[in-house]
């Protein structure tokens, strides 16, 4: 459910979104509601909203204002409600990453399609910050990445990502580099570097070695192998290289780690 808050200085106009539009069948709820921005910048801080629905005209500060102002400190998506349309305004919202304009009065049908719009973003969204805590905690704790978990992300956003991360799966003990998946795929090595890094935190060359590393320690476990071997099974052609990759996120060199299993 959309948690939103509500910053209107018309108090009729304030009064009739909070409490006569059907907000329960769009999942939302009002958390607060505020008069102007300076009190509606407080209200974010304190509720930190999922959604701001913001007036462009306002004292103390206008609706853009208040959004780039409370956008340094929470994260969330903003609707600005304005009659008018001029150039000026959309440039200064485009700007303040403002979502979308509702023009007043408020069409309650538009409104509702605009939330889900912001609902299907913010569930990505989270999906890509649990992605990165899990990430991170794995580091932490020495475990594995979650492969599957970056390759089950929406498909119709991620889908070039998807198939990175499953060639990272399968051909890591390979030469592989995001230019030649680029190549297969079709598509620019920055267009991919960049939607990699957006979607897993982490560049592409880091996730690589970081599963890479992860598949070693696994092998040097099972006390079967010569470090050099693992080194070349895990796709690390030159040894040197693979000790340093290796202690630089284990802390540890592979005949320490060996030592201390």
């Amino acid at each position: 459910m959309l948690r939103i808050l509500i910053v209107e200085d018309e108090d009729i106009i304030r009064k009739g979104l909070v409490y006569t539009t059907d907000w329960l069948s769009m999942d939302c709820v009002v958390v607060a509601e505020a008069a102007n921005g300076q009190e509606g910048y407080e209200k974010i801080l304190e509720y930190r909203p999922d959604v701001v629905i913001a007036d462009i005209y306002m004292p103390y500060l206008d609706g853009i204002e208040m959004i780039e102002k409370a956008s340094e400190t929470v994260h969330f998506k903003s609707i600005l409600l304005t009659s008018y349309a001029e150039f000026d305004y959309a440039r200064r919202a485009i700007a303040a990453r403002v979502s979308e304009y509702l023009l007043k009065p408020v069409d309650e049908q538009k409104l509702a399609d605009i939330l889900k719009g912001l609902a299907g973003e913010l569930a990505c969204e989270r999906q890509k910050d649990q992605a990165l805590v899990q990430v991170e905690q794995a580091e932490l704790e020495g475990g594995n990445l979650n492969l599957e978990y970056y390759k089950n992300l929406d498909r119709t956003e991620n889908h070039y990502v998807s198939m990175a991360v499953e060639r990272i799966r399968t051909d890591y003990g390979s030469k592989i580099s995001i230019e030649s998946i680029c190549e297969e795929l079709g598509v620019s090595a920055s267009y991919l570097s960049r939607k990699f890094k957006e979607v897993t935190g982490q560049t592409f060359l880091d996730f690589l070695n970081k599963y890479r590393v992860q598949q070693a320690v696994a092998l040097l476990n099972t006390g079967s192998y010569r470090i050099n071997e693992i080194s070349d099974a895990t796709g690390f052609t030159d040894y040197k290289h693979f000790c340093t990759v290796f202690k630089k996120y284990t802390s540890k060199s592979p005949t320490k780690f060996i030592k201390e299993i």
